[in-house]
């Protein structure tokens, strides 16, 4: 399975659910659209009605991608930890994509977890809030976090094991 797919699993199911009705809505409003036009024998020129109706349906189609936009971001931040709500509210209400681009920007990294009690925690955590368990290598004088491939702490300037 690609990692496309495997993304689009965490939009919620209303979203998915109201993108795939306007999907389908698409064709019928357009031939709606173009048949009462053409009943209507007031109009002059009907070579516009081809034009107004493709853009109905790239209204449509557009509309479809902006709510499984705002789904993926309302599942995304579920699963980092963030308000969902609070987001999904931003990227609807910020006009001009402002607000979407604003949460790719600002969103927390994903969620790791206790190799001991299977319990989530920032990234940014060292140990785990409900075991004690080491999230990250520490080191054993000053019990901060050292990234790979050091060989001594860069806060206490402890000789660290090798990994």
């Amino acid at each position: 399975m690609s990692r496309f797919t495997e993304e689009l699993k965490i939009i919620p199911r209303p979203a998915l659910i109201i993108a795939v009705v306007a999907a389908l809505l698409v064709p019928f409003a357009a031939l709606s659209f173009v048949v009462v036009v053409r009943m209507q024998p007031t109009h002059g020129s009907l070579a516009w009605v081809p034009f107004a109706a493709l853009a109905g349906v790239a209204v449509m189609l557009m509309l479809s991608v902006y709510v499984l936009l705002v789904g993926y971001i309302v599942g995304d931040a579920r699963r980092r930890g963030m308000r969902p709500l609070l987001w999904a509210l931003l990227a609807i209400f910020i006009p001009n994509a402002i607000g979407i681009i604003l949460y790719f920007i600002l969103r927390d990294p994903l969620l790791q977890h206790c190799s001991k009690c299977g319990s989530a925690a920032q990234a940014s955590f060292t140990f785990c809030a409900v075991c004690g368990e080491a999230l990250l290598r520490t080191c054993p004088g000053c019990h901060g976090a050292v990234q790979p491939g050091w060989s001594h702490c860069a806060r206490c300037g402890a000789s660290l094991p090798p990994e």
